[in-house]
């Protein structure tokens, strides 16, 4: 034992030597092999794979990887490592290794024992979750704590909507500018990474969110609010805008005919689904007629205000498709039978049915893909963001689905890498610590058994994840799985562990 702990301090005496002249986040590499030795700190090589680092770098092969602890110590070539004695070596010889991913929009993350560990078991160690309350707030806790193995946790608000909502509790219902500044307030106080609007906000309210989030210092996101135009959303600063809605009409040359036409459709408090599916069907339309010149002016208006786009195109997909497309997908076996019955009761009244329903249904799915491919080009950012919770949409899962729709908009594989990585990073204020792989940055870190480069489905061959710089090889994640499918067929109601119904935002 004395010997291991003897070779471990060489080799942490190198990695001082060695990244002493490096600095990155504010922080020079020999300190952390200064911290290890002090702390007794976990030392991982990861030994020899093509490191695809989410910058614009080419891919890097035979290099290797050095983490102590949680954050990453030195990268660079494996031939200049010392002798590896006394520490853990993760074999990547063959592989490729990339960052930890980011789904920058999910929900269920009170299912502690199905969706952390899903996301996790996929490569995803890092989420942007979008209705935030006491259920969900708990289990983030519970991973900061290490208590519970999960991904990182960026938390919403609860949802601030207007009096007359398509949601139930725990959502925040506000009828005047004092009672949407209040809901801010309450967000802040509760410790929201961000305020989430949603889609039956009036005017005055949004207006009084965007002014009290900036003098919070807190970023606002969420849906397209019906009653503001989306341009004017976004210059008061509005960060994202969720599921393309709205971008088709803001695109059409039937713009002003269907902004109209919306604008005197009352929300109907008896029947809030009501205005909903007159908007999607108004956005169906209108991507019939797409205007490429009226495209040029609303993105370069987003691209000016770095307002970004997250198209889950993955839930989008779900939508347009006939109720029992899916209904055979063998991912449904880490669903909660209660889960399950309430996607199939969603779907009833909603999915196609008749011939001209599904093709007209598909062609929009299509179009949706092809808008956040011109979006793309247009110099709007997108972000990956999947909708899990809504039928057919499986934690962790779910982003390879959505990195394959964003690679069918046009996006290269290393392009669509770079949005669940580095540009989901940036976008959350985390570019000095977390999206890519240098010295400094966390040790959240993918290792595939294929070149996802050349093609994106190789995200789903995963060899290794470390997540915070715990590892979890094949065998583990293995292991994580089956408890997932052990779990799902012994959780009863579809919040059995928190009371709450089930609910997703979308």
């Amino acid at each position: 034992m004395e010997r291991v702990e003897a070779n471990r301090r060489d080799f942490l005496r190198w990695l001082a030597v060695a990244g002493a002249g490096l600095a990155a986040a504010g922080v020079v590499p020999a300190v952390f092999a200064q911290e290890a030795a002090a702390a007794g700190s976990d030392v991982v090589v990861v030994l020899g794979a093509t490191v695809v680092d989410g910058t614009d770098a080419q891919p890097a092969p035979h290099s290797a990887v050095v983490l102590v602890g949680d954050r990453i110590a030195w990268v660079g070539p494996a031939a200049e490592l010392p002798p590896l004695n006394g520490v853990q070596v993760v074999d990547g010889r063959g592989r490729y290794l990339v960052p930890g991913l980011w789904d920058l929009h999910t929900h269920g993350l009170d299912y502690e024992a199905i969706f952390p560990p899903l996301y996790l078991a996929n490569g995803v160690t890092g989420i942007r979750e979008m209705w935030g309350y006491a259920e969900n707030r708990a289990v983030r806790d519970k991973i900061v704590r290490g208590e519970l193995a999960g991904p990182r946790v960026v938390m919403g608000s609860s949802i601030i909507d207007g009096p007359v909502s398509l949601l139930g509790p725990p959502v925040t219902q506000v009828a005047t500018a004092e009672e949407a500044r209040a809901a801010v307030r309450t967000a802040e106080a509760e410790g929201a990474d961000f305020v989430k609007v949603y889609s039956y906000l009036g005017a005055e309210a949004f207006a009084a969110i965007a002014d009290e989030c900036r003098r919070a210092g807190l970023p606002f996101a969420g849906h397209w609010p019906y009653r503001v135009s989306q341009p004017v959303a976004s210059d008061a600063g509005q960060r994202s805008f969720e599921h393309l809605f709205g971008v088709p009409v803001y695109t059409s040359a039937r713009r002003d005919e269907i902004l109209a036409t919306l604008a005197g459709t009352p929300f109907d408090p008896a029947h809030p689904r009501t205005f909903f599916t007159t908007a999607r069907e108004l956005d169906r339309q209108a991507t019939e007629a797409y205007s490429p010149w009226r495209a040029r002016e609303f993105f370069g208006r987003l691209a000016h205000n770095g307002t970004r786009l997250t198209p889950t195109m993955v839930v989008n997909r779900v939508m347009c498709s006939p109720a029992d497309t899916f209904a055979h997908d063998p991912r449904l076996k880490y669903v909660p039978r209660a889960v399950r019955d309430v996607w199939v009761e969603q779907l009833r009244t909603r999915a196609p049915v008749t011939p001209t329903e599904i093709a007209q249904q598909e062609a929009y799915f299509h179009a949706q893909v092809e808008l956040a491919g011109a979006a793309h080009r247009a110099g709007v950012t997108l972000l990956g963001g999947t909708d899990c919770l809504n039928p057919y949409v499986f934690p962790g899962f779910g982003l390879h689905d959505e990195l394959d729709h964003l690679v069918e908009a046009g996006l290269s594989p290393h392009r669509a890498l770079q949005v669940v990585t580095r540009d989901a990073a940036a976008f959350l204020g985390r570019a000095a610590t977390a999206g890519t792989i240098a010295p400094g940055k966390v040790a959240d870190l993918v290792l595939l058994d294929a070149n996802p480069v050349a093609d994106i489905r190789a995200v789903r061959r995963i060899d290794t994840v470390v997540a915070a710089g715990r590892v979890f090889d094949r065998a583990a994640l293995d292991r994580m799985l089956a408890d997932v499918e052990a779990a799902a067929g012994t959780t009863v109601n579809a919040r059995s562990v928190t009371g709450l119904p089930m609910h997703s935002c979308c």
